[in-house]
């Protein structure tokens, strides 16, 4: 009998007629139409676009060299920055929601800040409009990271539209993938003519990434199923476990080397294919969430997190939810990561917490961050995947209820 693995977000899974490799391959044009934006800029990941994002403000005010970023996200976002040869800054979460401190973002801004970086973590959409506003007061860009939001509405819109860049990501734990891929978004055209220019100078074609990027996709929609995610993602992750590795548990633990490579004709293909049914499997996550969090609401001490922005309406490829203290969430995870509820982290740390990226940050590193690092310390993520069986979450209830009251 085979191990039943949850996988630790809903993703859309692929059809094999997805991989035929003929047919319309202008994903751009696909995702700008389903965006409702007037373009979108295909790039090889989420963390390429954003260079190709920070490298086109750069060259506009190259007097400016800092990037305001939450101290909970992911380490990838500093490394980018790291590359782009920029120096991250971390600004505190509030204590009320995963948006960053207005006090301390107000601090952090001054004539060297080149771009506030608001996140909408896990599908979650985050109020950009304190970012807007500091960044204007000062003459900062804002780039939304929605890599984990495609899809997600605020103000009849979709994320990444509020600031000067949005960017999407398109990687295998997201909810539409070409395995890697990065999606660009801007309000101004003048801007987007940048973006485009900067793709131009600084990315080409590599066979090589693309065919295993190729390759990667295809065992992707192979094994992407119940009966068979065991093998690609539950067995490595008893692995990290056994080893108390939560940073490879949680998927952390990224090479210092980031590719910059154009996107594939196929994969192209494969997305347009795909993207035909996102809507409907984003209804179907939300349906679901809806009902789980009404479920939620009966464990005393569990707060389940939600959308802050007015007017929003995020993705639910995964429920957070912040726990009462980091006894109870370390309770959980050690007991229950591995057991197949689709537990896992967002991140293992906040970002100067890791000691493999520190010495990225610079001066970052002594930024306060205290109630940051109390999220981290907290919160949990639950797949939202519809083979998350009611009986698996029957029995997630018990973990969460045993938890906190343990």
């Amino acid at each position: 009998m085979p191990r039943i693995t949850v996988p630790p977000t809903a993703g859309l899974p692929l059809r094999w007629r997805d991989l035929r490799p003929w047919g319309d391959d202008d994903l751009e044009a696909a995702l700008a139409a389903w965006l409702g934006v007037p373009d979108v800029q295909l790039e090889c990941s989420g963390t390429s676009a954003l260079m190709v994002a920070l490298r086109t403000l750069h060259k506009l005010a190259p007097s400016r060299n800092e990037v305001i970023i939450p101290a909970y996200t992911s380490p990838l976002v500093a490394l980018a920055i790291s590359q782009c040869g920029l120096q991250a800054r971390l600004c505190d979460l509030s204590a009320d929601a995963l948006d960053m401190d207005d006090g301390m973002l107000r601090g952090l801004c001054s004539e060297r800040t080149l771009a506030i970086v608001p996140t909408h973590l896990g599908g979650r959409v985050a109020d950009v409009r304190v970012a807007l506003h500091y960044a204007r007061m000062v003459g900062a860009f804002v780039i939304e990271d929605a890599a984990q939001a495609l899809g997600a509405r605020v103000q009849g819109g979709a994320v990444g539209l509020q600031g000067d860049i949005g960017i999407y990501s398109l990687a295998a734990s997201t909810v539409l993938t070409t395995y890697e891929g990065g999606v660009l978004v801007a309000r101004d055209a003048d801007l987007r003519r940048g973006l485009y220019a900067m793709h131009r100078r600084t990315i080409g074609f590599s066979l090589g990434w693309e065919l295993l990027r190729s390759a990667e996709l295809l065992g992707h929609a192979a094994i992407y199923r119940p009966a068979t995610l065991d093998w690609a993602y539950g067995a490595p992750l008893r692995r990290s476990l056994a080893q108390d590795d939560w940073i490879a548990a949680a998927g952390d633990d990224f090479d210092a080397f980031i590719p910059q490579h154009t996107l594939g004709t196929w994969r192209r293909r494969v997305g347009v294919r795909a993207l035909a049914r996102l809507s409907d499997h984003l209804r179907q996550a939300e349906s679901r969430a809806e009902e789980r969090i009404a479920r939620l609401a009966g464990i005393p001490g569990v707060e389940v997190v939600r959308d802050v922005a007015p007017d929003a309406r995020g993705t639910w490829p995964v429920l957070l939810l912040r726990m009462p203290d980091r006894r109870s969430r370390d309770a959980l995870m050690r007991a229950h990561w591995a057991s197949g509820l689709g537990l896992s982290l967002p991140f293992a740390h906040i970002v100067s917490d890791y000691v493999r990226y520190a010495p990225l940050l610079g001066s970052a590193v002594l930024d306060s961050v205290m109630i940051a690092r109390d999220w981290a310390q907290r919160l949990v993520s639950v797949s939202n995947s519809e083979w998350l069986t009611d009986e698996k979450f029957d029995a997630l209830l018990g973990a969460l209820d045993q938890a906190v009251s343990g």
